[in-house]
């Protein structure tokens, strides 16, 4: 019998941007794969500008069938750790949404207005609406000695029309005025998922994302295998170039790839490609009319990722189908 790569896990740790939806509308294969399989499913997202609940009813209103408590975002997590250092209804400055705001209410802080009230710590999450005036305040609050917490520190954010600035860019902002660097609660910190695959009784979690430097290495900090969508951020040339800590157990074009045996997804010599590594130099030959880019990623990062270090190198194409299948390599 065939064995797919859902059959190896007892539960699906999905992203969202860029794995799921992209700027709100669905991405191919998400729904059919969500609403079929038989793996209970958490999401776990960086995004903290949204409530669960409201995370919870976009999906729903997408036709993905979810509940608040299915739905783990770093402003929840950001909360949790912040807690850790504070008093039940100490003062909290939040850059971020009004959802962040109530689920700081919810958690049994109180909310700060501005520096002037002197929060006791800031947490800063991403909100299209932060401009000078938060980020001053911020900055102010810190400067008189709250302590700083991040959601998370992407630098982009995946949407429709490209990638927009990030909470992480955002912070930087931060840290620039006060010279003091955050502690970040989301991803690649392994606590988001050890959380929700607690919270699913899972033993066996496949952590899914789109981003190698939060969703697959939050995954193996957490001790997870990770399948790794080119739907998002990062794409082929990051994969050859990933380190150790971020180097992903399956390699997919799209969701519907989870359903391929395991050795098809993982780093190996396939598509007829052949690699060869000498030095700094991996030279691809082979493949047929029927290769993909995909199958030459795979067949490259066989060689590439023999070294725990980062491959630096070149790759070389030696065939007519090595050289068109690396010119659909994205960065």
């Amino acid at each position: 019998m065939t064995i797919c790569v859902l059959d190896l896990y007892d539960s699906l740790l999905f992203d969202l941007d860029g794995t799921v939806w992209e700027g709100g509308r669905l991405l191919p294969h998400a729904a059919e794969l969500i609403n079929t399989t038989t793996l209970p499913v958490m999401y776990i997202t960086n995004n903290a500008s949204r409530h669960p609940r409201a995370v919870a009813d976009m999906l729903t209103t997408m036709s993905i069938p979810t509940t608040e408590q299915q739905v783990l975002t770093s402003a929840q997590a950001a909360i949790l750790m912040a807690a850790q250092h504070l008093n039940p209804g100490d003062s909290i400055y939040v850059v971020g949404t009004d959802s962040f705001k109530d689920l700081v209410r919810e958690a049994g802080f109180n909310v700060a207005t501005s520096a002037d009230d002197n929060p006791k710590a800031v947490l800063h999450g991403h909100n299209p609406e932060t401009g000078w005036a938060q980020l001053s305040e911020a900055a102010l609050a810190i400067q008189r000695g709250a302590r700083y917490f991040a959601s998370n520190l992407d630098s982009t954010l995946p949407m429709e029309r490209g990638f927009m600035v990030g909470n992480g860019s955002m912070v930087q902002a931060v840290i620039h005025a006060t010279g003091v660097t955050p502690s970040s609660a989301g991803k690649p910190a392994a606590a988001m998922f050890h959380t929700a695959a607690g919270a699913l009784n899972s033993v066996k979690p496949l952590a899914v994302g789109d981003r190698l430097d939060t969703d697959i290495a939050g995954g193996v900090a957490a001790g997870y295998d990770t399948f790794h969508l080119l739907t998002g951020v990062s794409k082929h040339w990051s994969l050859v170039h990933a380190p150790c800590e971020h180097r992903p157990t399956y390699i997919a074009e799209n969701l519907a790839d989870i359903h391929a045996e395991p050795t098809q997804l993982s780093p190996s010599a396939q598509g007829e490609f052949h690699a060869h590594r000498n030095g700094d130099t991996i030279t691809l030959s082979g493949g047929t009319d029927d290769s993909t880019s995909a199958h030459a990623l795979r067949t490259v990062l066989a060689q590439a990722w023999t070294q725990p270090e980062a491959f630096d190198g070149t790759i070389e194409a030696q065939s007519e189908h090595a050289h068109r299948a690396l010119q659909g390599w994205l960065p």
